[in-house]
């Protein structure tokens, strides 16, 4: 006994203010189970006392709080030394809740109350929320907790097993003998399942026996590794499998998955079944085995199945006097079961159950219990016996771990006869084995781990026979109708949600006869549990009151994830491999601060001339180099992509909002992309080599997306073209400055650079120090520049003979912070940073970019009905002195108290000696001269003025030099 603890390593914990002592290995709830502390918190809606129920973090009844951390669940928390503990959801104190008396006030509170109670007059929900959810509210949120590192990694696996059952170490085992690299995933802290605290016989020791020989030898075994205290949290398509274990994620990709999740034991209905000490068997089980926790003094076992009786055997066994099992059938399935009972001094009383349990008048635990004679489906005698005890053990049946396997698109069918459901309807590479798949023989469960493994291996193309199914005859585990209403009420059918046998039917009475409106009207298996528990119950429930079959009635539907999720794991680090351009290693030499640009890194800023790496000082030290003399930049990142053949102008000019049919050889021209709602969704520049044989570039971002995009319409136009990505075969610099042309002169072989030679737009090929080149005449910056695109293998050798060419003109590296400034004061918009999902060209100022003449383009249609409508927005460029607060990206615009946008852009501009920006205002503010109200850090509000596009060189002199 005692599995998970070590007894050698004492652990001190304060819950309520007391200080207790557990064990390493405990969780919160067993510690203070061991200390006869039960109530651990309070219920969602009546603030009724609760307690385990399951041991195994399969329900919301043990929900406390840390200091930092709400809603944790006390039987799967491990304990820590010095942690603080306290209860929820209470008013005063956990043990006095004064808010307990809303139980009395039940018949005014039905289901659904405040959907009719509170709709009108018009605006009483606004005032009535606040304190509804004030008294039904869970943990509390510490807004100054600083989160804990998360991150995620990748796993690659030809099988993953969920489970590691009796089912799921037979089929780990299997699939790694034939040959298959395993990754086992078990969300308990130790492999075994069931094995590791249900009994299997009358003698005890047929589980421990088993888990040891399996567990010894899947330990060993070279082909599979194990993963304890971790979730398999969803299935996604083509077995991609989400695994949560401590703070990192594992995004798991198995070519086959066997589930092996097993299933969860089920309580019975009956009056005050919530109290603390009425706990499922398996968590009395659970609590004995791993904790070495005696749950009670005196006992009565209410069962369905002939579990019951070897949970029974289980507590005579630990010291607990067994008063009585109630056993809602005639009579157990294996007859030698009543003997050891008989043999060990405990009655059984047959086709009973308990009617109620019985309290003191705190509720803080069961004194005793009612058991009444069943008489029928539901129904009970009118007398009963009265029997004491201090905890109540329940097991109705069993419900098999469905969710990941409904989320497959897996089907669940009744079994009017045996009470149970069964899967079915599986995609292909997913497999069940055990008790999910309705098996619950001991043995035939293991071979079913074995057969679920082998059928994995003869789909990884492994020759395994598959081995012969033993016949012997299902064990019955589900009783049918364990379901008993009291006149008084308080029979919970749903624990988290305080929802009780009345409830269901009178969802049902008003009209919400299917399932998943039953659930939406009444919550039911909308907390924290997610019906694990409450949703056989409820299935039973509403298909009796609607005279349909439970078969027909199902279950409501079962979605990601299987447990909850933290923003840390769905937020933290990810594995996020990032390329480096031909140039790297110079920008690391020269001291850059790297920054990441969608895959890329990219320098950011070097340091100032005085060795500061201060952004902003950095920042516009390049900018001023930029606009008074010569400056280069990386620009590797810009994605490349080559169109090639006959139908290349066809195609770019379907593709573009521009006209290209008659773009002529040896030009750029500005190319922007619209999704087919008319979006912005990339900008580049397109420059025709050949009339068959475009080069177009595409944003660093969004490149992979374009590429995407123009194989998926080419493979519906069909058009005579190679389109290939090329983003890694070249490097490329932009040189900027007005001293660009002569520190390009100096290297450049067989172009002539004038301004009357290689005007503005254009493009020439040929050598830059020897290098072949394309050289495009572009001002993403406003200045005169020159784009140079060259093989990536000569990235280097371009950089070093510019940085030797320019030194005698003052030439100096900029980042991507000067570049992102520079080209705001042109007023040039970054796709996906100025832009959003809803973002079309008239609302950003690109109108000029759309070619109205030509038939299509994609999106032509949505452009054209957006360019109708009355504009709800428009990006507009402001003005604020260089006193003023810098307002931040994504700060709002309003107009009074509505909100008309945000900022997308902003910086202070040294060349014109003011903060500048572009923001999205409504349409009436668009005109120069307007003020738009912008509110900024601290909720100050400040008041910008509206200025013509673009802030700096307006008739683009410069650029065109």
């Amino acid at each position: 006994m005692g599995s998970l603890i070590d007894r050698e390593r004492p652990v001190r914990f304060t819950f309520e203010g007391e200080t207790y002592r557990g064990f390493a290995g405990d969780s919160i709830a067993s510690a203070l189970a061991a200390h006869g502390r039960l109530v651990l918190s309070r219920s969602f809606k009546y603030h009724r006392p609760r307690g385990a129920l399951t041991l195994a973090g399969q329900d919301a009844n043990t929900l406390v709080q840390l200091p930092d951390e709400p809603n944790v669940l006390a039987d799967a928390r491990r304990l820590e030394d010095g942690l603080s503990v306290t209860g929820q959801n209470y008013s005063g104190s956990l043990d006095h809740d004064r808010d307990m008396r809303l139980g009395k006030f039940a018949r005014f509170m039905p289901v659904g109350f405040y959907y009719r109670a509170f709709y009108k007059p018009r605006g009483a929900w606004k005032r009535w929320e606040p304190l509804i959810r004030r008294k039904a509210g869970l943990g509390r949120f510490d807004l100054d907790a600083r989160g804990g590192y998360h991150d995620k990694a990748y796993l690659f696996t030809d099988v993953m097993v969920v489970g590691s059952g009796p089912a799921g170490l037979s089929a780990a085992l299997t699939a790694a003998e034939g040959g298959a690299r395993v990754l086992l995933v078990e969300q308990q802290p130790q492999l075994g399942g069931s094995l590791t605290y249900a009994r299997f016989d009358i003698d005890g020791r047929r589980g421990e026996r088993l888990r040891d020989e399996l567990v010894s030898v899947v330990a060993r075994h070279p082909s599979i590794r194990v993963m304890c205290d971790a979730t398999c949290n969803g299935w996604f398509t083509d077995n991609y499998l989400p695994v949560i274990q401590g703070r990192r994620m594992f995004k798991v990709r198995a070519k086959e998955c066997i589930v092996a999740s097993g299933s969860f034991d089920q309580p019975a209905i009956f009056r005050n079944n919530d109290l603390p000490g009425v706990m499922l068997a398996s968590a009395a089980q659970r609590l004995m085995r791993h904790y070495a926790v005696k749950p009670g003094r005196r006992a009565v076992v209410l069962t369905g199945n002939d579990d019951g009786y070897l949970a029974a055997l289980d507590l005579h066994e630990q010291g607990v006097e067994v008063a009585a099992l109630a056993d809602m059938r005639p009579s157990p399935e294996n007859p030698a079961l009543a003997e050891a009972l008989a043999a060990a001094g405990i009655p059984v009383r047959a086709e009973q159950t308990v009617y109620e349990a019985l309290h003191d008048k705190s509720l803080h635990r069961v004194t005793g219990v009612e058991l009444r004679r069943i008489v029928g489906t539901g129904d009970v005698a009118g007398q009963g016996q009265r029997i004491d005890c201090d905890l109540l053990c329940m097991t109705a049946g069993y419900m098999p771990v469905y969710q990941l396997l409904c989320q497959a698109g897996g089907r669940l069918r009744y079994d009017d006869e045996a009470a149970e459901f069964s899967i079915s309807g599986l995609p292909a590479h997913l497999h069940i084995a055990g008790s999910v798949n309705a098996l619950h023989d001991l043995d035939r469960v293991s071979e079913d781990g074995v057969r679920a493994a082998t059928k994995a291996l003869r789909a990884l193309g492994h020759d395994v026979p598959m081995p012969q199914r033993s016949a012997p005859a299902p064990r019955r585990v589900n009783h049918p109708w364990p379901i008993f209403p009291h006149p008084k009420g308080k029979a919970f059918v749903d624990f988290d949600e305080d929802l009780q046998i009345e409830d269901i039917l009178n969802a049902t009475r008003h009209g919400y006869r299917d399932v998943q409106l039953v659930k939406r009207f009444s919550t039911v298996g909308m907390g924290p549990s997610q019906g694990r528990h409450s949703a056989l119950p409820t299935a039973r429930l509403v298909a009796r009151a609607t005279d349909r079959s439970v078969s027909e009635t199902g279950v409501t539907t079962a979605r990601p994830p299987f447990t909850a999720e933290t923003l840390g794991h769905l937020a933290g680090r990810g594995f996020d491999p990032f390329r480096l351009t031909p140039m790297h290693r110079r920008h690391e030499a020269l001291g850059a601060h790297m920054m990441p640009a969608g895959h890329w890194r990219r320098p950011a800023y070097y340091p100032a001339t005085d060795g500061s790496l201060v952004r902003e000082r950095c920042m516009q030290e390049e900018a001023r180099l930029v606009r008074e003399k010569v400056g280069m930049i990386d620009v590797s990142t810009l994605g490349g992509l080559e169109i090639r053949g006959p139908d290349a102008a066809e195609f770019i000019n379907r593709l573009y909002t521009f006209g290209f049919l008659k773009q002529p050889v040896g030009r750029t021209r500005y190319a922007v992309m619209t999704s087919e709602q008319g979006v912005v969704i990339d900008d580049g520049v397109s420059c025709r080599l050949a009339e068959d044989h475009f080069y177009v570039t595409a944003t660093t971002s969004g490149v992979t997306n374009v590429h995407r995009s123009m194989l998926q319409w080419n493979a519906r136009w069909r058009l005579d073209v190679d389109i290939a990505n090329v983003t890694s075969a070249f490097a490329a610099i932009n040189l900027a400055g007005p001293l660009s042309r002569q520190v390009l002169e100096t290297l450049c072989d067989g172009v002539d650079l004038s301004a009357e030679a290689f005007p503005y737009l254009e493009l020439r090929t040929g050598h830059v120090a020897g290098i072949p080149a394309r050289l495009l005449r572009v001002g993403f910056v406003g200045e005169l520049g020159y784009e140079i695109h060259v093989p990536s293998r000569y990235g280097e050798a371009l950089w070093d003979r510019l940085m030797e060419a320019g030194a005698a003109f003052g030439l100096r590296p900029f980042g991507v912070e000067a570049q992102r400034l520079l080209r705001l004061e042109k007023g040039h918009v970054i796709i996906g940073q100025d832009t959003d999902g809803m973002s079309h060209p008239e609302e950003i100022g690109l109108g000029w970019a759309v070619n109205r003449k030509k038939p299509f383009f994609v999106g032509r249609r949505a452009v054209d009905i957006l360019a109708a409508q009355p504009q709800k927005r428009r990006l507009v460029g402001f003005r604020l002195p260089a006193s003023s607060a810098k307002p931040r990206e994504g700060q709002l615009v309003l107009e009074g108290e509505t909100i008309t946008g945000n900022v997308t852009s902003c910086e202070y501009s040294p060349t014109l000696g003011a903060v500048i920006g572009l923001a999205y205002a409504a349409p009436e503010k668009a005109a120069p001269g307007s003020q738009i109200t912008l509110r900024v850090d601290g909720g100050q509000e400040i008041t910008a003025e509206v200025v013509a596009l673009p802030f700096f060189d307006p008739d683009n002199t410069r650029q065109e030099l």
